[in-house]
C-alpha cells in the first residue's frame, strides 16, 4: 500500500525563525585608542596635519628648510654657471638634493652641539 500523507520534511533554510538555534555573538573588545571619530570625551586626538603645522611653526624647522633650499639653489646655480643645458639633466637634481642634505645635517650638528654645550656648561655650575 501506498502512502498517501504528505511528508512534511523541513528543509534547512526553511525552519520557523522561533525553532532555529540562535548563534553566540563574540562579544567585542574596545582597543584603546581606536573609538569613533566622534568620541571627542575619551581619546580626542589632534588631526595629523596640526602636528604637522605645529612643527612647521617651529623656528629651527623653518630655519632648515631654508639652509637646504639655498644649498639646491646653489648647486642648481654653479651647475648652470658651466653647462646651461646640465640644469635640466636629473644629475644636477641628483646634486641639489645631495647639497640640501649636506647643509640640513651641517645645521643640525651645529644647534645639536650648541644645545650640548649649553647643558654641560649648565651642569658644571652645579
Amino acid at each position: 500500500m501506498a502512502k498517501d500523507k504528505k511528508t512534511t520534511k523541513v528543509r534547512k533554510g526553511d525552519e520557523p525563525a522561533a525553532n532555529k538555534p540562535k548563534k553566540a555573538k563574540a562579544e567585542k573588545i574596545k582597543k584603546p585608542g581606536k573609538g569613533k571619530k566622534g568620541d571627542g570625551a575619551e581619546g580626542s586626538r589632534a588631526h595629523p596635519l596640526e602636528a604637522l603645522s605645529k612643527l612647521a611653526d617651529h623656528p629651527l624647522v623653518s630655519e632648515l628648510l631654508a639652509a637646504g633650499a639655498l644649498a639646491a639653489v646653489a648647486a642648481i646655480a654653479e651647475a648652470g654657471a658651466r653647462n646651461p643645458a646640465t640644469v635640466k639633466s636629473a644629475d644636477s637634481a641628483k646634486k641639489a638634493g645631495k647639497a640640501a642634505a649636506a647643509a640640513i645635517g651641517a645645521r643640525l650638528l651645529k644647534e645639536f652641539n650648541a644645545g650640548k654645550k649649553t647643558v654641560e656648561g649648565a651642569a658644571d655650575k652645579k
